[in-house]
């Protein structure tokens, strides 16, 4: 999605952990855009609560919000540890509101923009268990259906002050978070079988849709959980 936002003309800045991992600042800049790697640990909540405001104090001019970052923890409910809960919790829900409510903020500081134009748009990543409740992941269910209604409550205050805030819900994408799911070769079977597109997601998938919520052609696009899915919620 960063690589999207940067053929599309936007230059980066990355929130990561340390700056070991250069592969997508690197997809960035041979684009020709800047981008600047800011690092923070989203499991601490002090850490992430200095990110926007140290952005702008940077003097860096941001308009887009995406809120991508993600974990899991599997256990079965009954036996889910404390520990696992609050940390899928932070990272998932409370880190987004921070970085969300820390970046309308920031919008909402600069001056009022032209007549018909954004201020700037926040894309969220929920999932499928925005809407389902999985198995064994009743942290992450708890955690994504939040950012649902997150997502639309902060619509509600901040589409008429220019702006939008909307999610994007992933299906079932091979990305190391799913690892396990594709070695369960029954499970695995069992989520092909239900996609109508026949085939796990890829993170190009993401690329139109992205773009598209950044940008001017979803100005009246407002508070919408965006499926890409392969059509799993319609079958």
């Amino acid at each position: 999605m960063a690589q999207a936002l940067a053929e599309a003309g936007a230059d980066i800045i990355l929130i990561q952990r340390d700056e070991s991992n250069k592969q997508t600042h690197d997809a960035v800049t041979s684009l020709g855009r800047k981008c600047t790697i800011a690092t923070a640990d989203l499991a601490d909540q002090s850490s992430v609560s200095k990110i926007i405001p140290e952005l702008a104090a940077a003097g860096h001019n941001m308009d887009i919000l995406l809120t991508c970052a993600g974990i899991q923890k599997r256990h079965p409910a009954h036996q889910f540890p404390d520990d696992d809960w609050n940390n899928v919790l932070q990272v998932n829900l409370t880190t987004v509101f921070t970085m969300c409510r820390d970046f309308g903020a920031y919008l909402l500081s600069k001056p009022e923009p032209p007549a018909g134009k954004s201020r700037g748009s926040i894309i969220n990543v929920a999932s499928l268990l925005t809407y389902q409740g999985g198995i064994t992941v009743p942290a992450y269910a708890a955690s994504k259906g939040g950012i649902g209604q997150l997502t639309k409550a902060l619509s509600n205050e901040w589409a008429a002050k220019g702006i939008n805030v909307n999610a994007i819900a992933p299906g079932y994408i091979d990305t190391d978070m799913n690892t396990a799911l594709m070695a369960d070769m029954e499970r695995q079977k069992s989520i092909l079988t239900r996609i109508p597109a026949g085939r796990w997601g890829q993170p190009e998938d993401f690329k139109g849709v992205v773009v598209f919520l950044a940008g001017e052609a979803s100005r009246y696009v407002s508070g919408e959980i965006i499926n890409i899915d392969g059509g799993w919620m319609g079958r």
